[in-house]
């Protein structure tokens, strides 16, 4: 990667009501009922989740770490590229119960979500995102220390992106909150191999 980013370039959406910015770290409380969802299966639809994103364009690789105490089922914080209401895509840990959580991604086209995820302990509240663009076609992937990496999915937005809006977030659906915090920012040339290897 390129460097670390100055959190000075982000800008707010939904900010939360506590938050607090320093030594190129984020920390946020979530408001209660708060989350990002758009009618597949369950029909309704939620745009009021905390967004803290920057616009980049060109291709790149975008890497930031979590770190979390969520408690509460649904709490879920992590990366995101979010374009409009019905056009973004998040990937976090979503908390489900004290036995397990969901790592996953939602990848939202032409206001229709999808929801791929598998289950791992709940004990972890410690977790790397790394999001790279090729033209319209992005690589998510997640790291449980910074070093070695794991593809969460490829996928392919469908409206032209000009300046790619990418960040992280934070939500908990229920009347609930918690401390998520955000760290190690960084953005750099997509290291997200071409299909020729180049």
């Amino acid at each position: 990667m390129d460097g670390k980013l100055n959190l000075t370039e982000f800008s707010w959406i939904n900010p939360p009501a506590k938050f607090t910015l320093e030594n190129n770290r984020l920390t946020i409380i979530t408001d209660p009922e708060t989350d990002f969802w758009q009618r597949t299966y369950y029909g309704f639809q939620n745009d009021n989740g905390h967004l803290f994103v920057k616009e980049v364009e060109g291709d790149f690789s975008f890497v930031v770490k979590t770190d979390f105490k969520a408690e509460n089922q649904y709490d879920q914080c992590g990366v995101i590229l979010y374009q409009a209401s019905e056009n973004w895509v998040k990937g976090s840990i979503e908390y489900e119960n004290q036995d397990y959580a969901r790592l996953g991604s939602v990848v939202t086209n032409l206001g229709f979500s999808d929801w791929a995820s598998t289950d791992i302990s709940s004990t972890i509240h410690s977790m790397w995102y790394r999001l790279s663009r090729r033209g319209q076609d992005f690589c998510m992937e997640n790291s449980p220390d910074g070093k070695t990496w794991l593809q969460m999915r490829i996928f392919h937005m469908h409206n032209p992106i000009e300046m790619a809006r990418i960040g992280v977030y934070a939500c908990s659906p229920l009347k609930s909150g918690f401390k998520a915090q955000f760290s190690n920012f960084d953005l750099g040339k997509c290291v997200w191999l071409d299909h020729h290897g180049n």
